[in-house]
This record gives C-alpha cells, sequence and structure tokens, in this order.
C-alpha cells in the first residue's frame, strides 16, 4: 500500500508535485498553504479533499503518513522535526540555517525507521544517474576539474516575500546553488574542503518591489570548492549562477578527468574521450509527457518526476503503508547531506564578504544559543 500524502506549499513545486503523486497511485489527502484562500484555490484546482494554513491539521490527519514540505526555508525545520516525532515520513526542502539543518539531522537519528529526505531532485535526472555510473566505471579516469553554469531569470516572485531576502533563504546561491553543490558531492563522492565565493544583488529594486523595500538575496554568485577526491590534488570546482539572463535557461554540468569528459546539458549526457575528434551523445533527451511547469527548468522538472517515481517503489515493497525499502531512494540525499550542503552554502557567504578563503566545518553539536551572552559575562567579570 501506497501511504497517504500530505503537502505543505502553494508554490510551483507544489502544483507540479501533486499531479505527478496522483499519476503514479499516491492519494494527496491534505494540503497545508500560507493562508486559507491560497490553500482553498489550489486544492480545488489539484482535486485534494482537505486544505488548511494550519500545519498541525496536515500532521495529525489520519491520511497522511508521507509529508512533503515545499515551503519557504525559514519553516522548513519546524515542520519537518515535528513530522518525524509523530511518527511521519518525510521529503522536504532545504531549511535556512545549518542550525536548522542540525536539528533536523538530530529529529532523523532519532527516529531511523522513518523515511527523511531532501528534495534535491537533481540526482534523479536519469542524465546524472547515467553520469555518476560512467565516473564510477572510469569514463573520465581520475576526476580533476568540475565546470558548471546555470543562466536564467530572475528566481524573485511577484511580491515581495522570502525569495528577496538573503535572511530567509532566497537568492540563486540558496535556491540553486545548493543543489548544485550536493549533485557535485553526488557525482565525485568528495566534499568541499575549502571555497571561495563571490555573491551580488544587481536587481535591488524593479517595478513590483520598490519604495523602502529592497532586495537582499543575491541575483548572481561565483564560487570555487576544492574537494577531496582520487586524484593527487583532489577537485577543483568552479560554479556560476547568473539569475539576470532573460530568455532559455542554461543548465550546464561538466566533469573533466584524466582521461575524458562528461557533460550535461540541460538533460542530455554527452561524453568525450581524450584523443576523440568530437563528443558523443552518450543519453538524449527523451519527450517530456508530465504536467507542463513554465516556472520549473526541464533538468529540475523531470528529476522531480524520476524522484516520485522511485518513492513509489520504496513504498510499494512493504504491504504496511507506513513502511519503505531504502533500495529506490539509496541516491536520495539524506538530513545529513543537507547539512553539509547549508555549510557550505554559508562558507560562500562568508568568503564573499571576507574575499578571502573559507574552511567547510560541519558542525557536530548543537552551538549554545547563550554563547555570545556568555562570553559578554565572562569579560564582564574578568
Amino acid at each position: 500500500m501506497l501511504p497517504g500524502v500530505g503537502v505543505f506549499g502553494t508554490g510551483s513545486t507544489a502544483r507540479v508535485l501533486v499531479p505527478l503523486l496522483q499519476a503514479e497511485g499516491f492519494e494527496v489527502h491534505a494540503l497545508c498553504g500560507g493562508s486559507e484562500e491560497e490553500a482553498c484555490c489550489l486544492a480545488k484546482e489539484l482535486g485534494i479533499p482537505f486544505h488548511t494554513s494550519r500545519s498541525d491539521d496536515v500532521l495529525l490527519h489520519q491520511d497522511v503518513d508521507l509529508v512533503c514540505i515545499y515551503i519557504p526555508p525559514s519553516m522548513t525545520k519546524q515542520i519537518a522535526v515535528k513530522a518525524l516525532g509523530i511518527g511521519k515520513n518525510v521529503v522536504c526542502e532545504k531549511a535556512a540555517t545549518a542550525v536548522d539543518s542540525f536539528k533536523m539531522v538530530t529529529a532523523a537519528r532519532y527516529y531511523p525507521q522513518l523515511l527523511s529526505i531532501m528534495g534535491n531532485t537533481l540526482r534523479f535526472l536519469p542524465a546524472f544517474v547515467a553520469m555518476r555510473r560512467l565516473l564510477v566505471d572510469g569514463y573520465v579516469g581520475d576526476i580533476q576539474v568540475c565546470d558548471v553554469r546555470v543562466y536564467g531569470p530572475s528566481l524573485l516572485d511577484q511580491s515581495y516575500g522570502w525569495t528577496c531576502e538573503e535572511l530567509m533563504g532566497g537568492g540563486g546561491l540558496h535556491i540553486v546553488g545548493s543543489a548544485i553543490i550536493d549533485l557535485l558531492s553526488y557525482l565525485t563522492g568528495a566534499r568541499a574542503h575549502r571555497v571561495h565565493g563571490l555573491l551580488r544583488t544587481f536587481v535591488q529594486q524593479n517595478n513590483l518591489i520598490r519604495g523602502i523595500r529592497r532586495v537582499t538575496s543575491d541575483d548572481f554568485c561565483f564560487f570555487q570548492m576544492l574537494m577531496g577526491g582520487t586524484g593527487p590534488a583532489g577537485v577543483c570546482c568552479t560554479v556560476t549562477l547568473n539569475f539576470n539572463m532573460p530568455g532559455s535557461f542554461v543548465h550546464e554540468v561538466m566533469i573533466v578527468g584524466s582521461t575524458g569528459r562528461l557533460v550535461v546539458r540541460d538533460t542530455q549526457l554527452y561524453g568525450q574521450r581524450n584523443g576523440s575528434a568530437r563528443e558523443e551523445l552518450l543519453l538524449g533527451d527523451n519527450e517530456w509527457v508530465g504536467p507542463e511547469a513554465r516556472e520549473m527548468p526541464l533538468p529540475f522538472l523531470q528529476g522531480l518526476s524520476s524522484m516520485v517515481k522511485a518513492l513509489r517503489q520504496s513504498f510499494q515493497a512493504h504491504e504496511e503503508r507506513r513502511c519503505w525499502a531504502p533500495g529506490p531512494v539509496a541516491s536520495a540525499p539524506t538530513f545529513e547531506d543537507g547539512l553539509y550542503v547549508q555549510t557550505v552554502v554559508e562558507a560562500v557567504k562568508r568568503s564573499s564578504s571576507s574575499g578571502e578563503w573559507v574552511c567547510v566545518e560541519v558542525m557536530s553539536q548543537e552551538p549554545d544559543p547563550n554563547h555570545n551572552l556568555c562570553e559578554a559575562l565572562q569579560r564582564n567579570k574578568n
């Protein structure tokens, strides 16, 4: 039996996710939105029987055993931790801070029998699945360089909201860069130990966001990562994110090694070995037959579809609707992966402020919330 699903969020991802879940046989029983009006409109549009603006109404719904959380990052931790605490399986987007991510990791470790994965859909895109398999088989030899380019239109909402605020998890680095950081770790099997970055906000106001309000989230980001690897010097990564580019969306991930290179452009995989005259198409672009989503680029859309299929296979392996098999979702990022990614994101931000290379140190225990106060009291005492 497939678990009943409760969805948090009314944005573009939720609009696409619900039809994909329904197409795979999941019953979406409940929807939670930021307001009753938003939840009501989308529930009617997608045929969801119950809607609310109160998170507990979904979490405590008797038919909901799996919750999918696609809401502003600042709210993710609270719902994810509570969901695990009452026995619900969780698929969620990124949190706003490393501290929030650590609290999610703690909850997931406390309830290991429950599904708890991050919703980075790029790991499930067939082109990247094939790329990782070829990398493991030694197609490029020792991995040396990763080069990523993502260009597209603005990520800002139509009105002032969390996407405009850097502290709330808005900006290209947090929204898209986090998925790229996780993807590179998945592909190379390595993690970053030093980073250097540059963030800029070129569009601080527009026709819809003006007056006393200003955008603080980045619309341009360039960062470098030094990652551990099999080669003597590890893996050097460069990532460029530019969301001031109207028109076609560009998504290219290239990995170069000692004997060749692999590159995914949008949803197609190409390869070229050293000595070959030209690159060859290794995995073509199958025609997309799922729901349309103008606001979601095709790599993320197809990846989301593949992730939902993997979830169905995972839960179908058991008769009990809350039980799941790890095999089909083995490639999914865990909450520990989410903590690592958020740590890298914050390190890139610190590097942009200082102009220096910053070491990536994943926290192993939650920081004392009164640490600064204790230090001040100690100084006064001395």
